[in-house]
Order: structure tokens, then C-alpha cells, then sequence
């Protein structure tokens, strides 16, 4: 094992956290609170890998952090099942325990942000958790936060009302049955505030376009879903090529997941 690779072994954090609740806040979407110690580390954008408690399933899953209470020592995942494994978790109950390594990536810098600092967050579906955080960190700051999600459907939407006690909610769905018909540009092409920043996640398409409307922007930031084994930037299997270069790549796990708009090409 070369010297990299051990360091960043032993960099990584693995505690056992305990499941304080779980429900199902949309179809197949589940919101899962968690305690323990390693809440005191993590910082909003981050994500958790966590073991599924089956031996059939090798692989950990990323799961980005939607909450933190670092006086309570919890914290809110929320996720979809994609598959055998997310189901599983979606078994667990008060008083289960998980194998989690975190917090892992670099999260959103938020620094040097007021309340004369105006900020928009753009989430998408399973990407918008993330922003709960940011949301809450950023409004008590004194921030102003405009916000804009897109979902497919009226069933798919989640956390516009927790978001909402943050400031202005706008919710697009792609077929119209909720909010305003079509996707997040619909709003954000006649938003006419100059924002100081902007924080994002969500769909590949998504992301595009936020990459592409805001790639010249200073302070404006792609938080980007992977599939990863290792999840420590070990066996670079999350890897982004870096424009203008065929040889520089950025690992999801170990560099993100958090880009500054304009430096990765998706």
C-alpha cells in the first residue's frame, strides 16, 4: 500500500450510530435519524457510507446528510430505495444500530455570508435534502435564501415546508400536478436578484445546467450523486474529468461532492 493510500485509511472515521426513527415521508423516500458522536464532525453537503447490515452486500452506500443537531447528537438522512440494499435500511427501526464511515467529502463553504448576502438553492428531487442543512445555517446567519426545487410529480416532492421556515419556496414538477409546470429553469431564468451564492443538487440533467448558467459565477457550487465502492477516494471509481485537461481527474468521494461550478465536466 503506497504512503497516499495509508494516510487516507487512516484519516477515515467508523463508528456505530444508533437509529433514534424512521418513516416514509414520500413513496419508496425515507427520512432516517440518527445518534452518536461523529455528528459533532459533520458539516453541511456531506454524506455518510454506511454498511448495510446484511453480509450479502459488500458495498456501502453514500448517503448525503439533510440535518445535523449537534447539541442532540443526531442527525437526518434522507434517501430513496434504489435497490436490495436501501431497502434493507428501509427495515430498520428505533433502537437498530448502523456501521457508518464519515463524515466523508468537503461539504458547501459557506463562509463569509450575511445578512446583507442573498443566496439560491436549487435541488432536484432526491438532491434536495442536502440544501435542508445549508438552509438552516445560512437563515440563521441572517441570510436571505430564495429556493427552487424540481420533482417529476405532486408525490415526489419533499421538504418544501421544512424549507419554507427558511425563506422563499418555489416548486416546479415536470407534469404540472403540483407547483409550476416544467423544471427549475422556469423559475430561475426570470429570478431577477444578483445572488451572492448559489448551492445545488440534484439529477445529472439538472446539474448541467446549473453548471452551464452559472459557470462563471465566483461562489456558485454542484453537489454531485455518484456510484462509489470505497467511498475514501481509494479505488477511483467515482472519478470527473477537469476541463481543458486529458490527464487531471476529481474523485466524487475524496474531492467532492461538492465542485465549484465550471471546474469538472459532466
Amino acid at each position: 500500500m503506497n504512503p497516499t493510500c495509508k494516510k487516507r485509511l487512516g484519516a477515515i472515521r467508523l463508528a456505530t450510530m444508533k437509529v433514534v426513527a424512521q418513516e416514509e415521508i414520500a413513496p419508496a423516500i425515507f427520512e432516517l435519524v440518527l445518534e452518536g458522536e461523529m455528528v459533532e464532525a459533520m458539516r453541511a453537503g456531506q454524506f455518510l457510507h454506511l454498511r448495510v447490515p446484511d453480509d450479502a452486500h459488500l458495498l456501502r452506500r453514500p448517503i448525503s446528510i439533510s440535518s445535523i443537531d449537534k447539541v442532540k447528537k443526531q442527525c437526518h438522512l434522507i434517501y430513496r430505495i434504489e435497490g436490495a440494499g436501501t431497502a434493507i435500511f428501509s427495515t430498520l427501526s428505533q433502537g437498530d444500530t448502523l456501521d457508518v464511515m464519515g463524515p466523508q467529502g468537503n461539504g458547501f463553504d459557506l463562509s463569509d455570508l450575511d445578512e446583507q448576502s442573498q443566496v439560491l438553492l436549487v435541488g432536484g428531487g432526491i438532491g434536495v435534502p442536502p440544501l435542508l442543512e445549508v438552509a438552516k445555517e445560512l437563515h440563521e446567519r441572517g441570510v436571505k435564501v430564495v429556493t427552487v426545487l424540481g420533482f417529476a410529480t405532486k408525490n415526489a416532492v419533499i421538504l418544501e415546508t421544512e424549507l419554507a421556515q427558511y425563506g422563499q419556496v418555489f416548486v416546479t414538477t415536470d407534469d404540472g400536478s403540483y407547483g409550476i409546470k416544467g423544471n427549475v429553469s422556469v423559475v430561475i431564468k426570470d429570478l431577477d436578484n444578483q445572488f451572492d451564492a448559489v448551492y445545488s443538487c440534484g439529477a445529472p440533467g439538472m446539474m448541467k445546467y446549473i453548471n452551464q448558467t452559472f459557470y462563471d459565477h465566483p461562489r456558485a457550487y454542484l453537489s454531485l450523486e455518484s456510484r462509489m465502492a470505497c467511498g475514501m477516494g481509494a479505488c477511483y471509481a467515482c472519478v470527473l474529468k477537469v476541463p481543458e485537461s486529458e490527464t487531471v481527474s476529481q474523485r466524487v468521494c475524496e474531492d467532492g461532492p461538492v465542485f465549484r461550478t465550471g471546474t469538472v465536466v459532466l
